[in-house]
């Protein structure tokens, strides 16, 4: 990539960032033009995590492998919402917009990429003191797909008790996390652990040269994005999610720094 083509997706990442940190400000102060907020925050925070790699890989890469994430991912969804798999039972609102195929919405897929694209990049950072160890490419999928699961436990109490996006109904197992039933948690781990089989290969940077330094543009994506979920939390009363949210921020931010700094 030459120094002018990095400078500008330098400066569209960031302006995407800015954009979507405004976005969910308005969200969070303007509850009743949160719907087309929410919707235009996704977006934009989807569009900033894939900026984010154009930075250091071939655009086409990158797309490409966002159209992957959010393919499966929304597929996964699309299976669970009509014959329950992976996830387990779970039906869509109308509150949560207009749906793919009549049932998906569709800023779900969008959602994929947000997650996976930055649980890799924090953990890259955690795992960076041991970059050359052998088996440090599943070291980097297992832990992407448990930091998945992460943002997946702090997304669901904002998406199930505060927005009413969608519904898990019960299952045989009645441990549940504000709504989230353990089948729907597992499903979450085992469809990041998929996705990210697929997509890594092409998150690769093939061109040798001198390693890069640490990008913080992740951890900052996702630090926000659970940031957010916990002040919607936190405006309805569900103290227990802003303190797992809190916990979940701290350890992140906690080990990417330390990794990042070795």
């Amino acid at each position: 990539m030459s120094l002018s083509t990095a400078k500008i997706a330098n400066g569209l990442h960031w302006g995407l960032t800015g954009a979507a940190g405004i976005a969910a400000i308005l969200a969070l102060t303007q509850p009743g033009r949160s719907a087309n907020l929410d919707s235009t925050l996704i977006v934009l925070a989807a569009l900033a995590s894939i900026t984010a790699l154009t930075r250091q890989l071939p655009l086409q890469s990158v797309v490409f492998a966002a159209l992957i994430a959010a393919l499966i991912g929304g597929a996964a969804h699309g299976l669970s919402a009509r014959i329950d798999i992976p996830f387990g039972p779970i039906s869509f609102t109308e509150t949560a917009g207009p749906k793919l195929f009549n049932t998906v919405p569709w800023t779900l897929p969008l959602l994929w990429v947000v997650a996976i694209f930055n649980s890799r990049g924090v953990v890259r950072l955690i795992l960076r003191p041991w970059r050359k160890v052998k088996n440090y490419g599943l070291w980097l999928l297992g832990l992407t797909a448990i930091v998945s699961a992460g943002f997946d436990l702090a997304l669901e109490p904002f998406a199930t008790q505060v927005k009413h996006l969608w519904l898990w109904h019960p299952t045989k197992i009645p441990l549940t996390w504000h709504g989230l039933t353990l089948l729907g948690w597992v499903g979450w781990l085992a469809v990041s652990l998929i996705i990210l089989a697929f997509v890594m290969p092409y998150l690769i940077k093939k061109q040798p040269g001198n390693p890069s330094k640490p990008d913080f543009a992740p951890l900052g994506l996702w630090l926000g994005a659970v940031a957010y979920f916990a002040a919607g939390t936190a405006q309805v009363g569900l103290w227990s999610a802003v303190g797992l949210d809190a916990a979940l921020a701290g350890g992140v931010a906690v080990f990417s720094i330390r990794g990042a700094r070795w």
